[in-house]
This record gives structure tokens, sequence and C-alpha cells, in this order.
């Protein structure tokens, strides 16, 4: 089967016929960039890229030059949400096709906490409701170019201060009216294709890594969202098994 011909293919038989360890293989990935594909099920690999702000495609550095938009503080600044969904349209899709990636790695919409994070450039907003509206162009543009986004980074990884630790502890109001907010209203106006939760390696929300919370996976993402895409990990993640069983 070749692969862009696998868009036909029945996802009930081809799950019905996975054995266990292609099923695994298919939680992980192949290096940064890629899924493993399953020859034996026609099942091709997947490539991402990187790009809140333009495709950089399968390297970190020295990669081939791709066009880079506006970082998502200034589009946000922008409030234009036609402009933001053209530029998904007509620049961020036919760039990650022409790198071959089906899904990027984009858009950040988490809040701008502190100035000084040295990611804040990719998030819209300290303003949840402008975050989730910008994002929402920005997923509804890429998508109908025909490539899927991963949303990022769901929950709560909003300042850079001891990153790779911190626990975002977070009222339930503060959690629903600020921190969700944004990814709330992209799933209710854009329907990304996938979100990505925050590295494992990363911060905490109320004492869990989101990749294992329950709660705000299957309770309010899936069931009180209606989400019916993929979640997936950030790149370094480790899976385990409260992580596939939330």
């Amino acid at each position: 089967m070749a692969p862009s011909d696998f868009v036909n293919a029945s996802v009930d038989e081809i799950l019905e016929n996975l054995t266990t360890d292609e099923a695994i293989l298919l939680t992980a990935g192949v290096g940064f960039w890629h899924t493993h594909k399953i020859e034996r099920l026609g099942i091709p690999a997947i490539k991402v890229s990187d790009g809140p702000n333009g495709i950089r495609g399968n390297h970190f550095f020295m990669s081939t030059p791709a066009k880079c938009i506006p970082s998502a503080t200034a589009l946000g600044a922008t409030w234009d949400t036609k402009l933001v969904e053209e530029i998904g349209t007509k620049l961020l899709a036919p760039e990650a096709k022409s790198k071959a990636a089906s899904v990027i790695l984009a858009p950040t919409c988490n809040i701008q906490r502190n100035p000084l994070g040295g990611r804040s450039f990719e998030s819209f907003s300290e303003d949840p409701i402008l975050s989730g509206l910008i994002a929402s162009a920005y997923v509804r543009g890429t998508q109908n170019g025909g490539i899927g986004v991963a949303i990022k980074h769901f929950v709560g990884n909003d300042k850079e201060n001891d990153r790779m630790a911190y626990d975002s502890i977070i009222s339930p109001r503060a959690l629903r009216e600020i921190y969700l907010m944004p990814f709330m209203l992209a799933e209710k106006y854009a329907k990304p294709w996938s979100m990505m939760t925050a590295w494992k390696s990363y911060n905490r929300v109320n004492g869990t890594h989101v990749s294992e919370n329950a709660q705000i996976l299957n309770d309010i993402l899936r069931k009180e969202w209606g989400f019916k895409g993929l979640v997936r990990l950030c790149h370094a993640n480790r899976a385990n098994a409260e992580s596939i069983k939330s």
C-alpha cells in the first residue's frame, strides 16, 4: 500500500490485525520526528515538524531554510483571526508539504506569565480568550490546508524558571477560566487533530504530570469537550502505565 493510500484504509480492520508488539511500536517514535511504520499492514511512518513560527523540518540546526512568519506574540497582537487563518492555509500547510511533514507541532497557546520566559514568544497572549481565538484560526487554517496540528503544551506549561521540575499549583476556577480556556476554544471552533501534553520531564499540574492526569485528559478533554483526536506526548517524554491509562 502506498503511504498516500492509507487514508482509505479501514482503521477498525487495521486495529484488529495489529499484534501487541506492533501496537506498542505505534505509541513510540523513531528519533525526534517520525512515528514507526508497520509495513505488514501498510501503516506509513508519519513525519512531524516543529513549527510555531515556521516549518523547521527534521533538524534542530543547519536545516533546510524555511519561511519564518512573525512570532506567535506578534500574531496575537494583530487580533486578526482571518489573517492568521490565511497564514495557516497559504503558508504553513504548503511549507509542511514541501518538507514531507504531515503534522506540525504547533500552535503553542499557553499563557504568558513572565516576559523573561525563553519560549514566551511561542505563545499568543496573556489573555485566554485572545489566545484561544487566534489559536483556533491557526489550527483551522493549517488543517484546511491538509496538514494536522499538535496544539501544545496541554496544560499549565507557562513559565521557564525551574522548567524541568516546577509544579503549577492552580485552583479549579483559574485552571478553567485561564489555562484551559485557549485549548477549549480551539477544540470548540477548530477541532485540532491532536494535542500535545507537556513533557514528562517538564512541569506538573497540582502534583501530577498532565500526561498521567485522568481528570484532565479523560474527564475534561474527552468527556466534557468531546475531543476525538490524538493525545501525544512531547518528544522526550517517557510513557508509562499511568500515561497509557490516562
